[in-house]
């Protein structure tokens, strides 16, 4: 990640973009810090899309402002077009040029003087210089993503964007294509901007995670710090990252829900009130002893080097957590377990309708 005090690689404030009668963006705002990348994370149709092409100038926002390493390009009075933004586009098929070699496409939109060193380059950094005179429908999936990367990198621009590049591919051809994406991201030093809707990805490979919710962004910071204290039980949930229970907060240390009275993370709040707790899978504890909340295993899901255990307690019929346990545990579907909880869990105050309906259990 870059220092605090670098200039953002690209900074949208207070964004609107409607089609038609569809209000998509509504006042969004969001810094890209330089040299990292940085994972845009939301459902489809949030508005993903539309703000990587606003980003890129092949559409205009309606209100607000988007700079470019710190130049203006889009807002009151100024447009900047796409050709002259140097930013990188990589969409979600590729979009290679068919009727051009592997080379042909890395070369596009280098100047000539240039072109045949910089093509020479990139091949080697993708390793694929032996198949430049290829067409684009000669490569393989992984192999056609990192031609569509090399091409937007080759006009070495001050910022690329990636929407959703690795979801068309295979599960087993998207982890090494997305290592090979980001080793080369890494290995030039190029800000990225990662559009995506799966969660562990954006987790797994971004500097910085920014959710998408509505129109604007909820939340934006390190992966570690989203998982670790989400700002509502609505990004709790989009990010999977546990199970959420009603509870009631006692006091500013502790809240009784239906795994029993528990501290939490925000030691410094105040007052009491309903909300909800999150409760992370790896802090679920379940065993076949007694000291803990009664249950019984209704799934098991076996990975090798650990295991997905769901519990359903015994006092609320519908209230079923996750636990992720270790994968030599003996626990069986139908099981009596104990269900207890390691460490403090983070409290998101107050509920509206929408959040309660997702909750798993009853506050007691």
């Amino acid at each position: 990640m870059s220092d605090l005090g670098r200039q953002p690689a690209a900074s949208a404030s207070g964004v609107h973009k409607t089609y038609g009668a569809r209000e998509v963006l509504t006042g969004l705002d969001l810094q890209v810090p330089a040299g990292g990348v940085t994972a845009l994370l939301g459902p489809s149709g949030c508005g993903k899309t539309t703000l990587l092409r606003l980003l890129a100038g092949f559409d205009r926002l309606d209100a607000g402002q988007i700079s470019l390493g710190g130049d203006l390009v889009d807002g009151p009075g100024t447009f900047v077009p796409a050709r002259r933004r140097q930013v990188g586009y990589v969409p979600q098929e590729g979009g290679l040029f068919t009727h051009l070699s592997v080379a042909g496409n890395i070369g596009f939109g280098v100047p000539r003087g240039h072109r045949k060193q910089r093509t020479a380059q990139m091949l080697d950094l993708i390793g694929l210089a032996g198949l430049a005179d290829r067409r684009p429908d000669e490569l393989s999936g992984g192999q056609q993503q990192r031609v569509a990367l090399a091409r937007a990198l080759a006009v070495q621009p001050q910022i690329v964007l990636l929407d959703e590049p690795f979801s068309a591919l295979d599960a087993g051809l998207r982890a090494q294509v997305r290592s090979d994406v980001l080793g080369l991201l890494r290995a030039t030093g190029t800000t990225a901007l990662l559009v995506t809707h799966d969660q562990e990805e954006a987790l797994s490979v971004a500097d910085q995670v920014a959710v998408l919710d509505a129109g604007r962004i909820v939340q934006a910071g390190t992966p570690e710090q989203l998982y670790a204290a989400p700002v509502s039980a609505r990004v709790a949930r989009f990010l999977g990252s546990g199970t959420l229970l009603p509870a009631v907060r006692l006091d500013p240390t502790t809240v009784r829900c239906a795994l029993g009275v528990l501290r939490t993370t925000d030691a410094g709040a105040d007052g009491r009130g309903d909300g909800v707790v999150l409760v992370h899978s790896e802090q679920l504890l379940v065993d076949a002893g007694t000291s803990g909340v009664p249950a019984v295993v209704t799934t098991r899901a076996f990975y090798g080097h650990d295991a997905v255990v769901t519990v359903r307690l015994d006092a609320a019929e519908t209230c079923e957590l996750t636990a992720r346990c270790q994968g030599t545990t003996t626990l069986a579907v139908g099981a009596p377990v104990a269900v207890s909880v390691a460490g403090p869990v983070v409290f998101l105050p107050g509920l509206d309708g929408d959040e309660l309906a997702h909750v798993a259990g009853v506050a007691e």
